[in-house]
């Protein structure tokens, strides 16, 4: 099979098989990683004159951009008042910006290119776990008077109308977000770049990498490129090949399921197509897919399960505890992805040696940041803009090596905790 075994897989559009590297050729920009960064930077290379070669190790989303929850909103995994106190307001503004224009380059991809099945549709609820109005409330204005930001604050009746359950209390809702097929949108990129030129080469890894000064030579397992710029977009399945940004990240995984047609159930306790989340240290985030199937995403850990019957479990868990109506629906499908999280929740976006550049650590952030990354280092490169420069703060930290994983799950664990301490004296 060429992707794992999703929903996204199975509803994704027809794909062609693109042939591996094998013999040498010469670009002007090598892009390794073919997830939504990797694409994005090709195409705005191709934009600007720039020849590219596209290399993955898999096939072209494989990894995370093509089994996601399909979110895509303003914003980075750290939360803006954290990099505001961190960086000051002006730097963190700017960073929003940054965000937001994620956001809308794939909103003006998919109509400008038409890009087939992509599914998208407009909003995006968050709803909190316990009574906290006075604390949403200040965080819409903050946002509004800070960042131009506009959010629609929702009473505890409004989000029960739409999530037709007890668990839920007030909201913020965005008319900016929205959700779509991930999969589908990476392989419309794909044809779109190969359309102007771009080359694209599957099952192709990278095995070495040198610089004799004036250019760089990229060694796969049959053949080799030079190339002027490198730059590297591997994500979560990130290996040795790359040992400064391997030491910089843990690989989180996290886990998705879909539903079995739901009926009328659906629309009678999900009444509008817009994606969810909780405010949950540790959330939940799902949406109505194929009109009455609940796709539905939460929990992370540091060692991958596999195993899909164990996985439709504990994830039945979850959508039970919010729609307890659901005990009994059948789970279609269940999968799990590595994300790469780095230590201070930020991507890393740098250019690390003479014309070699990393795009990464995507984790927790939603694909506008992939996008948006994997624009201005194509934008760095063509001497457009500095924009790239914005997360300069945050480069490589090592990752805690062997006690990295152990204290992430620790972490996870407690915060977990503390979601449920919160909740359990609640009454609806």
């Amino acid at each position: 099979m060429k992707y794992p075994n999703t929903y996204y897989a199975a509803t994704a559009i027809a794909g062609k098989n693109r042939a591996p590297l094998t013999a040498d050729i010469s670009v002007d920009v090598c892009v390794v990683g073919a997830g939504i960064a990797g694409l994005s930077c090709a195409l705005e290379l191709l934009k600007q004159g720039k020849t590219v070669a596209l290399i993955d190790r898999e096939t072209v989303a494989w990894g995370a951009s093509g089994r996601n929850g399909g979110l895509v909103m303003a914003g980075w995994a750290e939360g803006i008042a954290t990099l505001e106190k961190q960086l000051g307001l002006e730097h963190a503004q700017a960073l929003f910006e940054l965000s937001a224009k994620g956001v809308a380059i794939i909103r003006q991809n998919i109509s400008e290119f038409s890009l087939a099945k992509c599914d998208l549709k407009i909003g995006q609820l968050l709803a909190a776990r316990y009574p906290q109005q006075d604390k949403l409330r200040r965080h819409q204005r903050q946002m509004a008077d800070k960042y131009r930001f506009d959010l629609t604050f929702l009473e505890t009746a409004e989000v029960r109308d739409i999530c037709r359950t007890k668990r839920y209390f007030e909201g913020l809702y965005s008319d900016q977000a929205f959700h779509f097929h991930p999969l589908n949108y990476c392989l419309g990129l794909a044809e779109v770049i190969e359309s102007k030129g771009g080359l694209i080469f599957e099952k192709t890894s990278l095995i070495a990498l040198e610089n004799d000064g004036e250019k760089n030579l990229v060694t796969t397992e049959a053949a080799k490129i030079s190339c002027q710029q490198m730059v590297f977009c591997g994500g979560g399945y990130t290996g040795e090949e790359m040992p400064a940004l391997r030491k910089s990240f843990l690989p989180i995984s996290t886990y998705m399921v879909v539903t079995e047609p739901l009926g009328s159930l659906a629309s009678e306790l999900i009444t509008r197509q817009i994606s969810i989340a909780d405010d949950r240290r540790a959330a939940d985030y799902y949406r109505l897919v194929d009109g009455d199937k609940l796709l539905w995403g939460s929990r992370i850990t540091t060692h991958q399960q596999n195993n899909q019957q164990r996985l439709a479990s504990l994830l039945r868990v979850d959508l039970c505890s919010v729609y307890p109506e659901l005990k009994e629906v059948k789970i279609e499908k269940s999968w799990s992805g590595l994300m790469a999280y780095a230590s201070h929740k930020m991507p890393i976006v740098q250019q690390q040696s003479k014309g070699q550049w990393l795009c990464s650590t995507f984790g927790g952030h939603g694909l506008n940041t992939g996008t948006i990354c994997g624009t201005i280092v194509a934008q760095a490169i063509c001497e457009i803009n500095d924009d790239y420069q914005l997360l300069a703060p945050f480069g490589c930290q090592w990752n805690g090596g062997w006690l990295g994983p152990m204290v992430a799950n620790m972490t996870y664990k407690y915060l977990r905790f503390k979601d449920k301490i919160q909740e359990s004296n609640i009454i609806s």
